[in-house]
């Protein structure tokens, strides 16, 4: 019986430890539709987030450029989430997500936690 009792709360505590490790998207990037084209640790459409993470702040990377012009790295990823773009993760483009720049707040509070991730 001690056995038994002992290998469930074993296995409660993987099971939580688990669930802990697992990331999960924002409900921000859900609301922004991120999720149809991106996962944390897969690529789906668009590459994963922890790629990107890995790809900019684990590099030691700080500025970013877009259209040919170099911009501190948030701004930059922010520039190129609003108004879209290809070529830096093959020939598939990503969609411009903020034409009109009225989710410019949200969209950074997205990045900032997807660069987060490379330390993850």
């Amino acid at each position: 019986m001690k056995s038994i009792i002992g290998s469930m709360v074993a296995l409660t505590g993987l099971m939580v430890a688990g669930g802990v490790m697992a990331e999960e998207m924002p409900a921000l990037a859900k609301k922004l539709n991120c999720t149809a084209c991106h996962a944390i640790d897969r690529k789906v459409v668009g590459p994963a987030w922890r790629d990107v993470a890995k790809k900019y702040t684990g590099s030691g990377v700080t500025k970013y450029t877009y259209n040919g012009k170099e911009y501190p790295l948030i701004e930059g990823l922010v520039m190129k989430v609003s108004k879209g773009g290809s070529g830096n993760w093959g020939s598939m483009p990503m969609p411009a997500n903020d034409p009109s720049g009225t989710k410019q707040a949200e969209i950074t509070e997205l990045v900032k936690f997807e660069q987060s991730l490379s330390t993850k």
